[in-house]
């Protein structure tokens, strides 16, 4: 067991920060024969074959999704045909159950934190485009992150964040280690115990390699750049010609650079509704295999929000590819099977009711309580965030509503970030993944976090909810895991005193 970390980096932003930029060179070092890895041919042609497969041929694909491994272009194409009920619905199972056997019955859940809506890119579907005039700008000064990281841990009970930052000069490496510092260093007094912000996941704009080593000194996470869109001329359409984002090389290989700094923990994702879903579906895929074929590791996580609407951005209100509600059932299904290893993080972007019923096809992250305006949380908790907002949200429920429903549906919360803390990242954690062993072992952390968030936040339903729930995890403990049991309750029976931070 150990305390939480909190980072010793002291870098401050500079006076005058240097513009983001992008170096060719760390792009063609991963080309092979200047090509990248993206076959748009190849799956123009899977995508165009027609008819309904044979369930023989779907029944031998899911066996080889529920072995865990990773599914070829083929068959993931395959499955992407499948329209038939009876066929549909053993995908359906086969993804509950790859999630059970690598996950177990965790959820995690977080918030997003966005530190600054100042963006010099011109994204079409954005609110923080460069030329939406109707957007409040603002950036967050480190006073005001920690008035916001304290809301999150010491009212809230947050213990992960995935902190948001848009590609501007005043919001660099330098300035994004430093709020990820004031985060780290907020330690808050809470009903038993504590709270702390324990991990700082980072979404943010591509950076070259050595800034990147400079975020992973700093205490990084899961570093989190999502393409957008796989399909390259869409990509050009609704990225203009002279933004740092217009670059498709550049953030196709944002993950190859976090790697090479070091950075085994990677998000990918893409934005749904710019294109066919079924192409960015098989876009992910690529991605995934040309990170396992070239590191080793495949994606940490892999997210799949939709277009949203946006203020005064008239692109997101009818987008051409817009995703309906059972294509979204059918996408999540498919990216469950096709990298049955992966943490799938379905997004407040959804409603709830929707969210209820995507939940048990695979997922595995969630945030709650989200406030997606800057200073959300703390400065401006009231403010109508319409303009200071990138997009709408679709599930505006708190963290203790979500938790007290994940807990009557028999999901436990977790708020472990012990394996990052411990070095059971990158490979070390496929393996564990593959194996199935990291939900064994990892649902001992779970219980004793999610007893610690329920001494110190929950309401009396949730409690009583949570508990229930609880009782249930020992037992079960007690009858699988019997050679930790006892130390088990060592660091549970602590923790009910009042301990902090204790982990397996």
């Amino acid at each position: 067991m150990t305390l939480a970390h909190t980072c010793t980096n002291t870098t401050r932003q500079p006076a005058h920060p240097p513009a983001p930029a992008i170096y060719p060179e760390q792009i063609d070092k991963y080309l092979t024969g200047g090509r990248n890895f993206i076959d748009h041919t190849a799956i123009a042609r899977l995508l165009e074959v027609a008819g309904e497969p044979d369930p023989r041929q779907v029944e031998d694909i899911l066996a080889k999704s529920l072995a865990v491994q990773t599914l070829s272009p083929d068959e993931t194409a395959l499955l992407l045909r499948v329209r038939g009920d009876e066929s549909l619905e053993r995908m359906r199972q086969a993804a509950a159950t790859v999630k059970k056997k690598v996950y177990d019955n965790r959820i995690v859940t977080f918030a997003p934190l966005y530190m600054s809506s100042r963006c010099v890119n011109d994204c079409l579907y954005c609110g923080f485009r460069r030329s939406n005039t109707a957007a409040h700008r603002r950036t967050l000064s480190l006073a005001e992150v920690k008035e916001e990281a304290t809301v999150l841990a010491g009212r809230i009970g947050h213990k992960r964040l995935i902190v948001v930052y848009g590609e501007h000069p005043r919001s660099g490496v330098d300035y994004i280690a430093s709020t990820m510092e004031a985060v780290y260093g907020v330690k808050v007094k809470t009903r038993r115990g504590w709270g702390q912000i324990r991990r700082c996941n980072v979404n943010a704009a591509p950076m070259s390699i050595e800034d990147l080593a400079v975020l992973k000194a700093a205490g990084l996470g899961t570093y989190q750049v999502f393409q957008e869109t796989y399909h390259r001329p869409t990509y050009e359409r609704v990225h203009p010609a002279g933004t740092l984002k217009s670059n498709y090389l550049w953030r196709l290989y944002s993950m190859h650079r976090a790697m090479e700094a070091g950075i085994d923990d990677v998000g990918l994702g893409a934005l749904f509704g710019l294109y066919d879903w079924r192409y960015e579906v098989m876009g992910l895929l690529y991605h995934a295999i040309e990170l396992e074929r070239r590191f080793g590791i495949g994606p940490h996580t892999i997210s799949f929000p939709r277009l949203e609407p946006a203020a005064n951005t008239p692109f997101t209100q009818r987008p051409d590819h817009a995703v309906d509600d059972a294509d979204f059932e059918r996408l999540v299904t498919v990216l469950r099977l096709a990298v049955p290893y992966t943490g799938m993080i379905l997004t407040a972007r959804e409603p709830a009711n929707l969210r209820r019923r995507i939940l048990p096809l695979g997922c595995t992250q969630m945030d709650a309580g989200s406030r997606i305006g800057v200073g959300g949380y703390a400065t401006r908790p009231d403010a109508d965030q319409t303009d200071d907002q990138q997009f709408m949200l679709g599930d505006t429920r708190g963290l203790d509503t979500v938790i007290r429903e994940l807990a009557e549906a028999g999901y436990i919360t977790s708020f472990c970030t012990a394996g990052y803390r411990c070095g059971r990242t990158g490979t070390k954690i496929m393996n564990l993944l593959r194996s199935g062993a990291e939900g064994r072992f990892c649902k001992l952390n779970a219980v004793i976090t999610f007893r610690e968030w329920l001494d110190d936040f929950a309401g009396p339903e949730t409690l009583a909810v949570g508990e229930a729930l609880i009782a249930h995890e020992i037992d079960q403990i007690r009858r699988t895991q019997p050679k930790m049991f006892e130390q088990f309750m060592e660091f549970y029976g602590k923790t009910q005193d009042g301990r902090r931070d204790l982990y397996f």
